[in-house]
């Protein structure tokens, strides 16, 4: 075995140690974000010291929340590894700041919730940001004669700050299933995908109102009807509102066969 075999790494051995999935290392060579140096007589990818320090700053970047054209901007930029580590040493500070205000406000709705008070308009501010009242205001307008809506404000009339904090979470983690399918490749077809518009369907009609597929598919619809809506995804990834869009429609698809 030559020195260079010992010191590379197969695209399994790399995905298991820099905590990533082999399907994400492939994806990210088909984009051209991280190509493997060197291939084994066979064919297959292998890599380098220089590959894993590579994807090594790729995966903070991208646990950061940056998307993959920003990874590979910062990337391609002429610097020193200690200017990345620099950067990625003051982008996780900030992130510490961030989830220590977290942890302030969720302390906060912890003693709010042992008192059984229902959330204030500050509460709603604190977790939502600037605009939460404005889009209820707007929704109110457009849908406050429906029955959903109705039955929404039924439900989430009573929520105290911790149960607000309990949706917000789980809103994050179903946005988060859906930018993990989309950075994965993964068509709005997919089971991944599929399984991120069931876990939309899921957090409306248990948090909200009931959410048959049908009423699902219809809501949907909007994302890519109305600017706002379409805007509101198109923000955390760019066409991201016509990928839920198609993933609520192929799960609406798939459970009506199930």
């Amino acid at each position: 075995m030559t020195e260079a075999t010992r010191l590379t790494l197969t695209v399994g051995q790399a995905a298991e140690q820099l905590g990533v999935t082999v399907r994400t290392l492939h994806h990210y060579d088909e984009v051209g974000l991280l190509r493997p140096s060197e291939r084994s007589p066979a064919g297959y990818r292998l890599y380098t010291p220089d590959d894993l320090t590579r994807l090594q700053h790729v995966v903070v970047y991208r646990r950061l929340g940056l998307t993959l054209e920003e990874v590979a901007l910062l990337l391609d930029h002429p610097e020193s590894a200690v200017d990345h580590l620099r950067r990625q040493r003051a982008a996780v500070v900030r992130r510490l700041d961030e989830l220590h205000d977290l942890v302030a406000a969720i302390d906060r709705a912890l003693e709010r919730e042992m008192s059984n008070e229902p959330a204030t308009p500050e509460d709603m501010k604190e977790l939502f940001g600037e605009g939460f009242h404005d889009s209820q205001a707007e929704a109110e307008e457009r849908w406050g004669d429906s029955d959903a809506w109705k039955q929404s404000q039924q439900r989430t009339k009573g929520y105290t700050k911790a149960d607000w904090a309990e949706v917000k979470a789980e809103s994050d983690a179903l946005h988060k299933a859906f930018t993990d399918a989309i950075d994965a490749g993964e068509p709005p077809t997919s089971e991944a995908a599929m399984d991120a518009a069931e876990l939309h369907r899921r957090h409306i009609h248990d948090r909200f109102y009931d959410c048959p597929p049908e009423l699902h598919k219809a809501l949907g619809d909007l994302y890519v009807s109305d600017p706002r809506f379409t805007a509101s995804y198109d923000e955390i990834r760019p066409r991201m509102a016509q990928y839920v869009h198609e993933a609520i429609h192929a799960n609406a698809a798939r459970q009506s066969a199930s």
